[in-house]
């Protein structure tokens, strides 16, 4: 983490565009607060009961569930915040526990994240409640911690749209997969010289009444810190093909759902938020895995 920290101000020194105000960046290489913030949103997922208890009569030719045989997964905007201090140029930061914490959509709604006392702050919401962010491709979103008396606050601008993985739909409504062998995602190609932005996979196994367990694989960065790591490298999160590895499909007969976040990173505004900062929002397309 030391050395995390010292090269992400010496990158963001070589990256700094030529027309940016160079005191707020100068400012923000020697600000000591850092965030680490997501938003991530999944959609509602409708499967087929019948498919679920591995049968197929419930799935039609083109994909689509019939009558009476709907379940719907329902989607959630899942939101996370580490905030804390550097003590000194080169330590690990330190968890900051009373801040108020919350996420707000630029002319849009708001809401405050749950602290745990260790400088994490979190919320969940399904999509189908009425309090909270509501994912939008396009817009902007704003991390903002008030910690005595000041605000500290980080964007990322025109969140993603979803990015469709042609593996995750074929005709029969689910993807036939043998246990314990891999699973390659393709992604889109990317026109007009746009940048290809991060992709992460994320395998939860699914009960025959839609319930999720906990995942059995994931690429996501497990722990709030490493999430500045991105701000150096993001080749891993950038490529074109994705191997899920074997083990995330560990039993027979069983049903998993595979979903693939589209992510877009974002920054420090506030000039008393730290430069390497990581901030990032997005949404996902999913799959259902049933393995033989």
């Amino acid at each position: 983490m030391k050395r995390i920290l010292l090269a992400t101000a010496a990158t963001a020194l070589l990256l700094t565009p030529l027309a940016c105000d160079f005191g707020t960046t100068g400012n923000q290489i020697l600000a000591k607060k850092v965030m680490v913030g997501t938003l991530f949103s999944t959609p509602d997922v409708d499967v087929s009961a019948s498919a679920l208890a591995g049968m197929d009569g419930g799935t039609l030719p083109d994909g689509g569930i019939r009558e009476g045989d709907r379940l719907t997964i329902p989607g959630q905007t899942a939101a996370f915040v580490f905030f804390g201090s550097r003590e000194s140029e080169q330590g690990t930061p330190e968890p900051i526990g009373n801040a108020t914490v919350r996420i707000e959509a630029v002319n849009g709604s708001q809401f405050n994240l749950t602290g745990s006392g260790v400088g994490t702050y979190s919320h969940t919401s399904e999509f189908g409640d009425d309090a909270g962010v509501k994912y939008n491709s396009g817009a902007t979103y704003r991390f903002v911690a008030v910690h005595e008396g000041a605000s500290h606050v980080g964007t990322v601008e025109q969140a993603p749209s979803l990015e469709r993985i042609e593996t995750l739909h074929p005709a029969g409504g689910f993807v036939r997969h043998s246990a314990n062998q891999s699973l390659t995602l393709q992604r889109p190609a990317v026109t007009g010289g746009a940048e290809r932005t991060l992709g992460f996979v994320t395998v939860f196994p699914v009960g025959q009444n839609g319930e999720k367990g906990q995942p059995t694989y994931t690429n996501v960065p497990k722990e709030p810190l490493d999430f500045l790591q991105i701000v150096l490298s993001q080749g891993e999160w950038k490529a074109a093909t994705m191997t899920i590895p074997g083990t995330a499909f560990p039993q027979a007969k069983s049903n998993y759902l595979v979903v693939f976040q589209t992510v877009k990173t974002g920054g420090p505004e506030s000039d008393n938020l730290f430069v390497g900062s990581a901030l990032l929002v997005g949404t996902a397309d999913v799959g259902m895995v049933r393995t033989q």
